[in-house]
């Protein structure tokens, strides 16, 4: 059965995490994604080495890919570089801001040489704005859009564990393209596309954007508790923690009568609604504390059940790994050992993802056959 994108040409001029995190999902489905790499590689071929020789990021993003190493400074690869664009369906690049207009491929030239390419910018700011050629990393974004003055303790922000920038980033180009693909099916021609990083992550803090445009408050740090929405936390029990989540006054109305017993909270004019349990919230917690304080976590675990409140236990980073709910995959490194990551969203048992490219180990045969035939 043929994959979604079979046929789907993509060229990459991509590195770190943005880009080649959309171009990983083109692959999965079945794109062809030729990484278009300096003689040195990408820069998350040297992060590390940790896996088996491999970067960690490089091994997370890269499967299915092919590398081919272009000089595009030189008239030759250039040459062959737009011979490549001329039959290529998407373009997926995150170099700096410029780069490309500096190598005569902006979005003008692209539209007039190659009226079938979607080319899709990923960079930090829009181009109209005053940002526009602002270096951007992936905790610099973080730190502008306001992300790390919402995480973290009241005492200390925090920026997110993983690069929540750029894999957001990475998914909006991803869909982007998804569409311009449709799009392009309905008209039969391209177009240029720029996912920035700042809007990814502007997006995601709407809701403190709202509440300070709305009602002139800024969304506090509060470390693993819900800022929005309570009791929506962990509580302390009596060989350990339990989240719960209590996201509406039924739920509410459930952890105060089938998990305690204590109808006195439920009828507490104070904890009416989410918004009074938030503006009361140690008050919800002086309350709620002993009570779980004095079970254990299996038995916090069985009330909630019992009760129908969502809970979670605390997990290390190192417990992933055996986690019940984690699915595998298997992808080939480029020495042809294989490692086990964690499977995709999306992807069923039948996922079957691509090896991950030797730096150049396409090169020539991407040569041969984008070579220039007139000559």
């Amino acid at each position: 059965m043929a994959a979604a994108l079979d046929g789907i040409l993509v060229l990459a001029l991509e590195q770190a995490v943005a880009a080649p995190l959309c171009t990983v999902r083109l692959a999965d489905a079945g794109a062809r994604v030729i990484k278009v790499e300096r003689p040195v590689g990408e820069t998350a071929r040297h992060y590390d080495y940790v896996v088996d020789g491999t970067c960690t990021y490089f091994a997370w993003l890269n499967r299915g890919k092919e590398s081919a190493v272009l000089d595009l400074k030189g008239a030759d690869d250039m040459a062959l570089f737009r011979r490549m664009l001329s039959r290529a369906d998407v373009l997926v690049q995150n170099l700096v801001p410029g780069a490309m207009d500096r190598m005569g491929l902006d979005n003008a030239t692209l539209r007039r040489d190659f009226p079938q390419l979607i080319s899709v910018a990923v960079q930090g700011y829009g181009r109209d704005t005053d940002y526009a050629d602002m270096k951007a990393y992936d905790l610099l974004v973080q730190a502008e859009s306001g992300l790390c003055a919402i995480t973290g303790t009241p005492q200390e922000p925090a920026k997110a564990g993983v690069p929540v920038a750029d894999v957001a980033t990475g998914g909006c180009a991803h869909a982007a393209v998804l569409e311009a693909l449709i799009e392009r099916g309905r008209t039969g021609t391209g177009q240029c596309i720029e996912v920035a990083m700042f809007d990814a992550l502007a997006d995601w803090m709407t809701v403190p954007f709202l509440h300070y445009e709305h009602a002139g408050t800024e969304t506090a740090r509060h470390g693993m508790s819900h800022a929005t929405v309570y009791p929506y936390r962990p509580y302390a029990c009596r060989d350990g923690s339990v989240i719960i989540a209590v996201q509406n006054n039924d739920q509410w109305e459930r952890l105060c009568l089938k998990v305690f017993d204590r109808p006195d909270l439920h009828a507490h004019p104070d904890f009416a609604s989410n918004a009074q349990r938030i503006a009361n919230r140690t008050a919800v917690d002086n309350a709620l504390a002993p009570l779980f304080a004095r079970m254990t976590v299996a038995e916090t675990i069985d009330a909630c059940d019992a009760g129908g409140i969502a809970w979670s236990r605390y997990r290390e980073a190192r417990e992933l790994g055996a986690h019940p709910a984690l699915r595998r995959v298997e992808v080939t490194l480029e020495n042809g050992n294989t490692v086990s990551l964690p499977r995709p969203s999306g992807r069923g048992t039948d996922f079957a993802p691509g090896a991950l490219p030797r730096l150049g180990e396409h090169t020539q045969s991407i040569r041969q056959e984008f070579r220039d035939k007139s000559s």
